[in-house]
């Protein structure tokens, strides 16, 4: 499981890694970091923060996902979702 202070989160493609403090947001701490990811509505709804997920398991907390694509634990929505692990790696 994460640690109780929170999870890093390694984005695959700068080698960069974020700490998100518990209760965070991986959105916004990557947004504090300088880094631009899209999204909307920052609830879990509309599905435009869905990043690729390469390694790690997400703690889904999204609407958007169906019950498989949860399973499958490729893909997360980052305004809401954290992870269970303590490094989730994201395709950023």
């Amino acid at each position: 499981m994460a640690d109780a202070e929170g999870f890093t989160v390694k984005l695959a493609r700068s080698s960069k890694e974020i700490f998100v403090p518990r209760g965070g947001s991986i959105l916004f701490a990557l947004m504090d970091a300088g880094i631009s990811v899209p999204f909307s509505c920052g609830g879990g709804i509309c599905g435009s923060c869905e990043q690729e997920v390469l390694s790690g398991i997400p703690e889904h907390r999204d609407f958007v996902l169906s019950d498989e694509e949860r399973e499958s634990n490729t893909s997360m929505m980052i305004c809401c979702s954290g992870s269970k692990t303590e490094v989730i790696e994201l395709n950023i």
